[in-house]
C-alpha cells in the first residue's frame, strides 16, 4: 500500500499562507466561479432525436454500446420501466436527455431487430425502446461515441446491445497502477484532463462545499461513500501547480487535501483505477481539472 509523506515544516508555512488566502480573499472569485458553474449546467433545451440505423461500437471502458445512426451513444434511465415500457423523463429531464423517436429506426449489425419496440409518450410521440427500455441521447454528448452521460445521477447508463447497462469488464484494467505520483493528471476520454491520486483513483469536488471559507459539507452518511483525500508530498506531484495544494482540517481533526481551497474526495463506487462513476451524481459531485475547476 502506497504511503504518502510530506515535510511538515515547509508544508505548514506554505499551507498557512495559502489557507489565509482561502479564508481572507477571493470571496468574489469563488462566488463568480460557482455562478459560472451553475450556468454551465443549465440545459440546452435539446429536442427529440431521430434514431436512424442503430449500430454497436466497442468502448474501451464500457464494452459494446448502442449508438444511433449518427454515431451518438444511446442511454437508458433507471427510473423508467421495461415491463411494461414506460418513460419517466419529461420536461427539463427530456431537455437534457432527448428521447429517441421510434419512427424510421432500424437495427444494424450487432442488434436483434426483435428487441426494438416503442412506447407512447405523454405528448403522443413514439419513443424507441430496446428490450422494453426507452432510449435517449444525452445533450452533453457533443460528438459521436462520447459517453459523458454514463453514470450521471447514478441512474443513467449507456445501453448495451441486449438492453442491459453497458459496463466494462473488471479484468480490462489492473487493480492498481504502479509508479504513479501521489497526485497527477490523466486524460479521460469523456471528461478531458482530470486529477487522480497515487492509486489511480479519480478525485472529485462536492459543489456544496465552499472555498470561502474553506469548508467541507460532506459529513455523516456522506462519508460512507465519499472519502476525503489525504495529504501528499508536494515534491510528488505532476501536472498540477503545488501552490494550489493546501491542507484542510476537518471537524474531527484529520487533514484533507484541497486544490485551490476546494476539498478533494475519492468515490467508493469507483471499482477500479480510472473509473469516473461519481461524475454528476446528484448533480453535486464532479471530477476536477488541474486548476481546481469542475470538469463538466
Amino acid at each position: 500500500m502506497r504511503k504518502f509523506t510530506y515535510a511538515p515544516a515547509a508544508f505548514t508555512v506554505a499551507a498557512v499562507m495559502l489557507t489565509a488566502a482561502c479564508g481572507s480573499s477571493g470571496g468574489t472569485a469563488a462566488t463568480t466561479t460557482a455562478s459560472a458553474e451553475r450556468a454551465a449546467s443549465t440545459s440546452n433545451g435539446a429536442q427529440p432525436s431521430q434514431a436512424g440505423r442503430l449500430s454497436v461500437w466497442k468502448s474501451e471502458k464500457l464494452g459494446p454500446v448502442v449508438t444511433d445512426g449518427a454515431g451518438f451513444t444511446l442511454y437508458r434511465f433507471d427510473k423508467d420501466t421495461a415491463k411494461p415500457p414506460a418513460s419517466n423523463c419529461a420536461g427539463d429531464c427530456a431537455a437534457a436527455w432527448p428521447p429517441v423517436l421510434a419512427d424510421g429506426a432500424k437495427a444494424g449489425r450487432g442488434l436483434a431487430p426483435g428487441l426494438l419496440g416503442s412506447v407512447k409518450r405523454a405528448d403522443g410521440t413514439k419513443q424507441l425502446t430496446l428490450a422494453g427500455w426507452p432510449l435517449y441521447r444525452y445533450a452533453q454528448d457533443t460528438a459521436p461515441r462520447q459517453t459523458r452521460g454514463q453514470g450521471v445521477g447514478g441512474t443513467w447508463f449507456a445501453a448495451a446491445p441486449d438492453g442491459t447497462k453497458a459496463k466494462a469488464q473488471a479484468q480490462e484494467a489492473p487493480s492498481e497502477p504502479k509508479g504513479l505520483p501521489a497526485l497527477s493528471t490523466v486524460d479521460d476520454e469523456d471528461h478531458g484532463t482530470i486529477i487522480r491520486d497515487g492509486k489511480g483513483r479519480t478525485l472529485y469536488r462536492f459543489t456544496r462545499d465552499t472555498a470561502w471559507p474553506m469548508k467541507s459539507n460532506c459529513e455523516g452518511t456522506c462519508l460512507k461513500k465519499w472519502k476525503p483525500a489525504k495529504l501528499v508530498d508536494k515534491k510528488d506531484i505532476k501536472g498540477i501547480d503545488p501552490k494550489l495544494i493546501t491542507p484542510y482540517t476537518r471537524p474531527d481533526g484529520t487533514k484533507q487535501l484541497t486544490i485551490d481551497c476546494w476539498p478533494l474526495y475519492w468515490y467508493t463506487g469507483d471499482e477500479k483505477p480510472g473509473d469516473t462513476n461519481g461524475q454528476g451524481l446528484n448533480s453535486t459531485w464532479f471530477t476536477v481539472r488541474p486548476d481546481g475547476k469542475l470538469a463538466k
